[in-house]
């Protein structure tokens, strides 16, 4: 038996003083009040220890306890891409992320393409005995963009997402055919939404920019002050910011087409959709008028998405993080207000960090992708708590209940019965980012040196503390 006392209890339905009673790997009981002592639960709870039973006290101090969060979007890097990431790297920054429970993405060396490679690599996490992954199955073999066959096998219960992410898929009948199947088999359909066409030619402008970048060390995850950019030419400046410009706009354009187009599709198989990093006003727009069309339907489609915590507190429009590449890239004013707007009136259902760590080199060159779940915490409850104030049971929905519902998991709240995966979060720590310290090997992101507000000081899976904050 586990007994957490001297809390307070932070979930979608709750915010109170109280302690938790964990029995195996489920909440046992929660009881509400000032419990300052682990012999105070057990008296308030009528209970009596049997001889040689053992019980194992956690006291919270005082801090939140919250169910451990849930990422529908992640990178892992394995297989095959161990020197950005693996297994032992990102199930510790998971840990120390707070994270109970994550969607792997497919782009791995191989790509994951069958039920079997994706139970592998489940399996292999699973004994670590740390988070729970989903590893998901591309939508099309290899990414071929063609194949779909190999949908058939998949099962929801061990495969509840496919995504094609990193791109699109370019055929619009081979999606649609994709959609169909997992229509039929209740599997979720993740999309980075992208016209591949418009992103081919936003590389272009990217490749130019990254040039000038790499001639005048500027690094291409955003860079931390101005010293770097007063050795750079004004003129070399002005056209790396103008290709990198060039080149978000037709991101923009590609994210835009192609959101409406997957809505599209969707409602004519009647699959659920769940559109990846959503980061534009007009995507927002798009996905909040489908929303309104589910009922009317009435043939299955369901439509859900999520916002990362980079697109929720930065802006990519200015130095320095318009130098930070990200797919999609970090946008304006403009549309971080419709991310956060669309967080408030629950247009948005979820949070996801779609962590993507990258080596030095291939980051210095371009790769898309900030490493995202030690700070993910941190960014949203600096942003939306303590900035926007947002409520601190909204956010947990956003990061745990709302997903764990999506995913049809047992996980989420903190109530009897539920599994015990937990954070205690100081939801009032000021920190400073210093990302040489990350257990992630993806030391890439543009909130190095930034002062957060909130930290994870402890994450209890199944019942068992697997990370302290010291």
């Amino acid at each position: 038996m586990t007994i957490i006392y001297n809390a307070r209890i932070v979930d979608q339905n709750t915010n109170k003083k109280g302690a938790v009673i964990i029995k195996g790997t489920k909440i046992a009981r929660v009881l509400f009040g000032a419990f300052k002592s682990c012999e105070s639960v057990l008296a308030a709870a009528n209970l009596g220890l049997a001889k040689n039973s053992s019980v194992t006290a956690i006291d919270a101090c005082g801090f939140v306890l919250s169910p451990a969060f849930i990422d529908m979007h992640a990178h892992f890097r394995y297989p095959g891409q161990t020197q950005k990431e693996d297994l032992d790297s990102a199930l510790n920054a998971a840990a120390a992320g707070g994270f109970g429970t994550l969607v792997l993405m497919p782009n791995t060396a191989p790509v994951v393409s069958s039920k079997e490679a994706a139970l592998k690599i489940d399996a292999e996490a699973a004994e670590r005995k740390m988070s729970r992954v989903f590893q998901t199955v591309s939508i099309t073999q290899g990414f071929d963009g063609t194949t779909i066959g190999h949908l058939q096998a998949l099962d929801k219960k061990t495969t509840p997402v496919i995504s094609e992410d990193g791109h699109d898929v370019l055929s619009a009948a081979v999606m649609l055919d994709a959609m169909k199947i997992a229509a039929a088999k209740k599997i979720i359909v993740s999309c980075h939404c992208e016209d591949p066409t418009l992103a081919a030619q936003a590389r272009v402008f990217r490749k130019k920019a990254l040039d000038l970048m790499a001639k005048y060390k500027i690094p291409a995850w955003g860079v931390s002050g101005s010293v770097q950019l007063k050795a750079v030419p004004k003129t070399a400046l002005a056209e790396i910011v103008q290709n990198i410009k060039e080149a978000n706009s037709l991101l923009e354009l590609a994210e835009d087409i192609a959101t409406e187009r997957n809505i599209l599709l969707a409602q004519k198989a009647g699959c659920h959709i769940h559109l990846c990093h959503v980061s534009t006003v007009k995507s927002v727009q798009a996905a909040r008028r489908a929303k309104a069309q589910e009922k009317t339907l009435r043939n299955g489609f369901k439509i859900t998405f999520e916002i990362t915590p980079h697109h929720l507190g930065l802006e990519g429009t200015a130095a320095p993080n318009i130098f930070a590449f990200v797919n999609p890239p970090l946008r304006t004013r403009d549309d971080r207000a419709a991310l956060l707007q669309a967080l408030k009136d629950g247009t948005c259902d979820c949070i996801a960090t779609d962590h993507a760590p990258h080596t030095a080199s291939d980051k210095a060159a371009g790769a898309p992708g900030f490493t995202g779940l030690e700070t993910a915490y941190a960014l949203c409850n600096t942003v939306l708590c303590k900035q926007e104030k947002l409520s601190a049971q909204k956010l947990s929905a956003l990061m745990s209940a709302n997903p764990a519902r999506l995913l049809s998991l047992n996980k989420g709240l903190v109530a009897q019965g539920y599994d015990a995966d937990l954070v205690l979060l100081d939801s009032d720590k000021k920190w400073r980012v210093d990302s040489s310290t990350f257990r992630s090997k993806g030391k890439a992101t543009p909130l190095d040196k930034k002062l957060l507000t909130g930290r994870v000081m402890a994450t209890i899976l199944a019942g068992k503390e697997i990370f302290r904050y010291n």
